[in-house]
C-alpha cells in the first residue's frame, strides 16, 4: 500500500502518526460541512446530545456552543480521534459538560433513553452494518429524540466513488438509501436536505 493510500485509510480508523496528521486536519477540513448541516436542526434543543464518531472533537464543541445548557459525549473508536478530541474540549469537559469516549457504535456502552440529540457527521460511510448501528442509535435516543446525519458525499459524486475504492471499507450512501435503513429500525419523520452546488446532504430522523 503507496503512502498517499495508507494516509487516506487513516479516515477509517486514524491510528499511529498518519492518523494523527489526519485528526489534526479534521477539525478545519470538515467544518464548513458539519456547520451547514447543524443549519438542520431547527426545532431541537437538547439537554443531552451524543456525537458518534467525533473525530477530532471540534463539532462536540460546536454542539455545546449552539446549546449553551446541553452536555455532549462525543464517541469514536480510535484511540487517536479520542485523544486528540479531549484536548481539543478539556475545558468543557473540566466543567462537567463534556465527556469524550472510546466506542463502537454498533454496541455503544451507553445506557438507553439517554440522549435528546445524536449526531453523525462524515462517519457512517464506515460503519460496516448501518442496520445494528442504526438500531444502536435508535436505543440510546430518548423517545421524540432526534438523529442528524451530515455527509459530505450524495452516494453520487464522482470524487467520493474514488475514495470508495482506495478507502478500506468506504461505502457512500444515497440520501434514499439512508432513509430506507433509518425506517426499517423504527426511525419516523426522515427527511433530507441537499446543498444546492455541492453532494453534501443531511438526512434527520426521529424516535
Amino acid at each position: 500500500m503507496g503512502i498517499l493510500k495508507k494516509y487516506f485509510n487513516q479516515t477509517r480508523k486514524p491510528e499511529g502518526f498518519l492518523g494523527k496528521m489526519m485528526v489534526n486536519g479534521m477539525n478545519g477540513g470538515h467544518a464548513k460541512l458539519a456547520d451547514w448541516g447543524m443549519s438542520f436542526l431547527k426545532e431541537v434543543n437538547p439537554e443531552s446530545a451524543v456525537d458518534l464518531g467525533c473525530g477530532g472533537g471540534r463539532n462536540a464543541g460546536e454542539l455545546m456552543n449552539k446549546y449553551p445548557h446541553s452536555k455532549v459525549t462525543a464517541i469514536d473508536y480510535s484511540e487517536v480521534s479520542v485523544e486528540k478530541a479531549r484536548e481539543y474540549n478539556k475545558d468543557m469537559i473540566s466543567s462537567g459538560r463534556c465527556k469524550v469516549l472510546q466506542g463502537d457504535v454498533s454496541k455503544l456502552a451507553l445506557d438507553s433513553d439517554s440522549f435528546e440529540l445524536a449526531t453523525a457527521f462524515e462517519t457512517v460511510y464506515f460503519w460496516g452494518d448501518l442496520e445494528k448501528c442504526f438500531s444502536e442509535v435508535r436505543r440510546v435516543l430518548k423517545d421524540g429524540g432526534t438523529f442528524l446525519i451530515c455527509n459530505e458525499s450524495d452516494g453520487k459524486d464522482e470524487t467520493s466513488l474514488k475514495f470508495e475504492k482506495i478507502i478500506d471499507g468506504m461505502k457512500c450512501y444515497t440520501p434514499e438509501q439512508l432513509t430506507a435503513v433509518l425506517k426499517s429500525v423504527g426511525f419516523t419523520s426522515v427527511q433530507s436536505g441537499h446543498h444546492p452546488s455541492k453532494p453534501w446532504i443531511t438526512v434527520t430522523a426521529k424516535k
